[in-house]
């Protein structure tokens, strides 16, 4: 018990058939396919968002920058008052 060979998975092929139809289970599989390639794509952009850019590599890191440096120096100041 447990063990799917392939006498089974035919079976199982040919319900599927039976149920859904031939244009169908092609749709189906499409769908999988695009689900797949979105998730793929997914994954890759969040790994390009988690790697540190070079610093100067574009005008928005330097704006950021700068404002982290005024965020310092204004909790520096916070903490001298208090």
């Amino acid at each position: 018990m447990g063990n799917v060979g392939p006498f089974e998975l035919l079976i199982i092929g040919l319900i599927a058939l039976l149920l859904f139809g031939a244009g169908r289970i092609a749709d189906i599989g499409k769908g999988l396919g695009q689900g797949i390639s979105n998730f793929k794509k997914g994954l890759r952009e969040a790994d390009e968002e988690d790697k540190p850019e070079k610093k100067g590599s574009s005008k928005v890191s330097a704006k950021e920058e700068a404002e982290d440096k005024d965020e310092k120096v204004e909790k520096k100041e916070k903490l001298k008052e208090a």
